[in-house]
């Protein structure tokens, strides 16, 4: 019996082995750590960045890039100092902002084409690249709301003259920005207070009765309900052409390959006015989450 017992402890010790081989005796490979490069895509501060950055990175996730999405990262200028001190890779930005705001370029461009040209040259300068823009634009304007329209007869920028000193609302960087603030004073002469509001809460701030005027941007789709809220005329146009662009770090487009950027361009090339308007409302007033809103614009482009 002791003899018995022996045999088998030593027929176990020399099955275990072969327990981890294939079956020419060889051991099973380990998982392979993915060692492709990461791309960090940032995102700014409102629903049409939120999703943007789901539809850019889903994009590049169905074509086996590896990418990790830094959302909220806040203004323009946060995300241009991410961007320059290497904490991101990618942003989508609109060609106006990056011309009047981060260039601080105090000639105003006489439309879509200028502004994007004036943009590629001011970040290839700084080592970034600027791809495709989109058909579609999303500029700033200053909205009221209908009482206050009729009230004061307002239709154009000029008007708001007759309000005397009011109460002006709108992103915080505005407050500094010649496409807010700055410009309006300047450009119109306009009296007010500026006052700070977070992006989401713009339009209750105006139906509240906290401001007068507010910021807005031209494809959200609140905008789209007129008994609601007027947008006001621009005829000085301070607030300038912002088509979407992706930039990018030149240091990226190296490390991830030539595919990178047409991956891009291609979404690019489907972002249209009435696309995002329809994909902010989506979010905005339904109350969809913006990586089910990429999800679906995605698939529908037959981008996925």
């Amino acid at each position: 019996m002791a003899r018995r017992a022996v045999m088998l402890a030593i027929a176990l010790v020399l099955w275990l082995p072969a327990w981890g081989c294939g079956s020419s005796g060889e051991a099973l490979p380990s998982p392979k750590a993915d060692d492709r490069p990461v791309i960090r895509l940032g995102t700014k501060n409102f629903t049409e960045q939120f999703i943007l950055g789901e539809i850019y990175a889903q994009a590049l996730r169905a074509r086996n890039f590896r990418v990790e999405l830094k959302r909220d990262l806040g203004s323009s200028e946060l995300v241009d100092r991410a961007l320059i001190g290497g904490a991101i890779d990618l942003y989508a930005e609109y060609t106006g902002v990056i011309v009047q705001e981060i260039a601080r370029q105090r000639r105003r461009p006489r439309g879509a084409a200028e502004t994007y040209r004036r943009a590629k040259a001011f970040e290839a300068r700084r080592g970034f690249a600027v791809l495709e823009m989109s058909p579609g634009f999303d500029r700033l304007a200053n909205a009221v709301t209908p009482a206050t329209a009729r009230r004061y007869r307002l239709r154009g920028m000029a008007d708001l003259e007759r309000l005397g000193r009011y109460r002006y609302g709108g992103f915080t960087e505005n407050r500094v920005r010649f496409q807010g603030a700055r410009g309006v004073r300047q450009a119109y002469g306009l009296d007010f207070t500026f006052v700070p509001l977070r992006p989401a809460r713009r339009y209750e701030a105006l139906e509240r009765g906290d401001v007068e005027v507010i910021d807005v941007l031209t494809t959200e789709a609140q905008l789209a309900d007129r008994s609601r809220y007027r947008v006001l005329a621009d005829p000085k146009g301070i607030f300038g052409y912002q088509n979407i662009v992706p930039v990018v770090s030149r240091r990226a487009l190296r490390a991830h390959g030539p595919r990178l950027a047409p991956t891009l361009d291609a979404v690019t090339a489907r972002l249209t006015n009435a696309a995002l308007r329809d994909m902010n409302g989506a979010v905005d007033l339904r109350g969809e989450e913006p990586a089910d809103v990429a999800r679906r614009f995605l698939r529908d482009e037959d981008l996925l």
